[in-house]
Formats: C-alpha cells, sequence, structure tokens
C-alpha cells in the first residue's frame, strides 16, 4: 500500500517567517488584547492601587504589528480611557503621562497607516511577481500522455518561486519530452535564462525530430544570448528525455547534469549515460553523435530525476545526502508523493539547503499504471 504525501517539515527553506514578510502569529496580534485585560484585572483585584500605567503605553506600538489604523486607533483610546478611569487606580497619571500616551498613541496609527499601505503594496508585488513566475515554469499536469508528473521546486533565494533550475513535460508530435535543467547563477538573476531555455524546449518539442536536435537547439539559444551580452559565459547543465507512445522505451540525454534514477523492484540506481557537454559550451559537431541512450521501461518503474540541489546536499559534518540508499527506502510512498519525502528527508539529513532543490518523478503509464500494447519509439 502506497504512502499518501507528508507534510513538509517545518524546516522547510521555502516558508517565510513572520520577521520576513509572512502575516503575524496568531501570538502577536492577541498580544495587545491580553495586556489590556491582565492590567484590568490586576487594577480591579488589587486592594491597593497600582503604578502599572507604563503597560499601557506600550499596547499601541505592540497593535502596530499586526492591526490597521482604525483598530490601533480604537487600542489607543481604550489605553487612554484606562488611565482616566478612577475605578482602575492606576496611580493618578499627571497630564505628562497622559500626553505621552497620547502622542504614542497618535504616532503608531501613522506607523500603522504606513505600514497597511506598504503591505498592501507588497501584497500586489508579490501577486504580480508569482504570476510572472509562474508562467515562466507552471505547475506540471498530473498526466502527460502515457506519463504521470509530478515536480517539486524550492529555491535557494527566500521568497522566490524561481531561479536557476527548471524542468517541463510536454507532448508533441514525437512523442512525450521532459526537460530537467540548471543554469548558472541563482534566484531572480537566471529567471531570463530558464525563460530562454524553456521558450526553446517548447517549441524544439513540436519541431524538431529527435531529441539530440533538442538538445542542439538548446545549446545553439545559450551561445547566441552569451554573445549578446559582453561577457555572459551562459551555460546550463541538463537532462532530457523522450518516451514512446506507450512510454515502455526512453531515450535520453545528458549535457553535463546528474543522470536519472531508476527505481525498480525497491531498488535505485542511476541510469549509465555517456555525459557531453553542459549547453552553452558548443556541442561537439552541434549535438550529441547519437540519439541519447535507451532505456526499456516495466510496469511500476519510476524515474526520478534531481538537480545537484539535492545530490551535493551535505550535512554538518560534511557527508552528502545519500540518494541511492534513501529511495529504496520510499519505494512503497505514491510517486506523487515521493518528491516531498525526498524533501523532507533531505531537510532532515542537512537541516537546511542553500542551493535550488528541484526534483521531477516521472512514472509510465496512467493513474492506475495500465499501459496498452507495444508500440515503437517515435
Amino acid at each position: 500500500m502506497r504512502k499518501e504525501a507528508a507534510p513538509v517539515s517545518h524546516r522547510d527553506p521555502d516558508r517565510r517567517g513572520w520577521l520576513r514578510g509572512a502575516p503575524p502569529p496568531r501570538w502577536i496580534r492577541v498580544l495587545p488584547l491580553l495586556l489590556v485585560l491582565a492590567v484590568c484585572v490586576a487594577t480591579l483585584i488589587s486592594p491597593d492601587p497600582l503604578d502599572i500605567g507604563f503597560l499601557l503605553g506600550a499596547i499601541p506600538p505592540l497593535a502596530v504589528l499586526s492591526y490597521g489604523p482604525l483598530a490601533t486607533a480604537g487600542l489607543g483610546v481604550v489605553v487612554i480611557t484606562m488611565l482616566n478611569v478612577p475605578a482602575f487606580r492606576l496611580n493618578h497619571p499627571g497630564n505628562t503621562d497622559l500626553l505621552t500616551v497620547s502622542f504614542v498613541a497618535v504616532l503608531s496609527v501613522f506607523v500603522s497607516y504606513v505600514r497597511s499601505r506598504r503591505d498592501a503594496q507588497l501584497d500586489l508585488e508579490r501577486t504580480v511577481a508569482a504570476a510572472a513566475q509562474r508562467a515562466v515554469v507552471p505547475p506540471l499536469p498530473e498526466q502527460v500522455g502515457p506519463l504521470r508528473c509530478a515536480g517539486l521546486y524550492r529555491a535557494a533565494q527566500r521568497g522566490t518561486l524561481v531561479g536557476g533550475d527548471f524542468f517541463d513535460v510536454r507532448r508533441g508530435p514525437h512523442g512525450v519530452r521532459a526537460i530537467m535543467g540548471d543554469v548558472q547563477g541563482h534566484g531572480l538573476a537566471a529567471v531570463s535564462t530558464v525563460a530562454s531555455l524553456l521558450g526553446t524546449f517548447r517549441e524544439a518539442v513540436l519541431d524538431r525530430r529527435d531529441l539530440s536536435a533538442v538538445a542542439a537547439a538548446l545549446d545553439r539559444r545559450l551561445v547566441v544570448d552569451s554573445q549578446e551580452v559582453r561577457h555572459a559565459e551562459l551555460f546550463a547543465t541538463a537532462v532530457l528525455l523522450e518516451f514512446s507512445r506507450d512510454a515502455r522505451v526512453a531515450r535520453v540525454v545528458i549535457c553535463g547534469h546528474p543522470p536519472p534514477v531508476l527505481l525498480r523492484d525497491g531498488k535505485a540506481s542511476e541510469i549509465e549515460v555517456a555525459p557531453w557537454t553542459p549547453l552553452g559550451l558548443g556541442l561537439p559537431g552541434g549535438a550529441p553523435v547519437q540519439d541519447g541512450h535507451t532505456v526499456l521501461l516495466q510496469p511500476g518503474d519510476v524515474l526520478f530525476l534531481a538537480s545537484d540541489g539535492v545530490t551535493e546536499a551535505r550535512n554538518a559534518q560534511g557527508a552528502f545526502y545519500p540518494l541511492l540508499d534513501r529511495l529504496p527506502q520510499l519505494s512503497d510512498v505514491d510517486p506523487s508523493a515521493l518528491a516531498e519525502h525526498v524533501l523532507i528527508d533531505l531537510l532532515e539529513h542537512c537541516g537546511t539547503v542553500r542551493d535550488d532543490v528541484t526534483m521531477l518523478v516521472l512514472t509510465p503509464g496512467g493513474p492506475d499504471g495500465d499501459r496498452g500494447g507495444p508500440t515503437a519509439v517515435s
């Protein structure tokens, strides 16, 4: 029985803390109200007057962290009212104390207004950036032709959806083709190169008859882009796959990228493919001499592709993440959840990751693993 997806670890590098722009935690929102309640209870049950009115002066600044200007103003009014109500016996604050608290309350309302406007602008910019980045690397469909697909991406640069890694799976007249790559650099600086390569790949899926020609088109794209920008020296590693119509045969071309891992019968092994130079350095003769390495697939096989952010991740002792040893332990996990489980295991091994983490899981066959009769490779 296959395991379902597990929640991602709390150490997931993609998560933003509230000090990094995420909404404040609930305890921050409740803190001003709890402070008001605590002062009220303490003064009402104490037999003697308490000199704790200074605590009320902290309530409006605390409200700024999570409340808008109207709520902050309301809490400021509550504070000033409490200082003037004799029943609370807050040691009869003088005019100077009242003026100080009133000034802090008014200033807090202004700061809350500015923060609210800035938060609204940042939310809009994040929405636009997310839409633009997802247009570059859209989420994978669960099924592309005879393949079940699952992808996972965690950018090394916090708060971004796209960095230096990319993947895509497309169906064309010559079969289903998949790509995973890693461009030079990280973060937003690499997005333009990712967009250029993915655009070229999607056109080559429609126009190029063989997989080596697709690799040549990607290589030429980076060579041309490097010539247009002085001292750019753009390059990328990539692995390309092409599947037959029944997904029983896969061709693999590797350009400087870690090879795919075949998970079969509870065992994991790298597919042995002679690698070619990375893209952008000029493939010998413009393309690989052979049209890739051919792999025969069986029912239940899983192809697992990972970036060097996975294979080269290290723990505090400098030990690499043992992907080939860990994958067999996750062989009973549903392929759609396999990448998430590997990410959890990776974070438990390393604590944190400092490179883009990208994984692509391809499973031949439909949702039930059924496939039709044999069909020749396109």
